[in-house]
């Protein structure tokens, strides 16, 4: 785990404007394959959360639906479908920042690990300070 890539996450979810402010940053070998932000209200596509779009960007970099090796960096625990098409694609370590008590699919409110029967390394808490601020203030400045 580098915290150079959570940083690169946050800084990231720092320019969502019209969105929930939650970014995704894959990494192989080192370095950076994709990234993405959070576009469902942007572009009204309920499925655009940061992390399939991460996975898209990085299936079709690699030229592979597999992402053995990967490792991604997300400022909020994954929902049950991004916790899903994680497992499905086969990414090897998540690291997320923010736990989401409402919605968090790899611990908080359920763990598709254990739904799917995966053996995928999760570590949450990565700058959670900084990633819970992040979000907080964008819901006090919408509402």
């Amino acid at each position: 785990m580098k915290l150079e890539y959570m940083q690169k996450a946050l800084e990231l979810a720092e320019f969502s404007r019209q969105d929930v402010p939650i970014a995704a940053v894959m990494v192989q070998n080192d370095k950076i394959i994709s990234q993405a932000v959070n576009t469902r209200e942007k572009e009204q596509q309920a499925i655009n959360h940061a992390e399939i779009l991460a996975i898209i960007r990085a299936n079709k970099r690699l030229q592979n639906w597999r992402l053995n090796g990967c490792e991604l960096y997300v400022t909020l625990e994954p929902c049950p479908m991004c916790a899903s098409a994680i497992i499905q694609a086969r990414i090897s370590k998540v690291y997320f920042g923010a736990y989401d008590l409402i919605n968090g699919a790899f611990g908080s409110k359920c763990d598709m690990k254990k739904i799917m029967n995966s053996n995928i390394e999760v570590k949450g808490g990565i700058l959670e300070d900084e990633c819970t601020k992040l979000i907080k203030n964008y819901f006090e400045r919408i509402r």
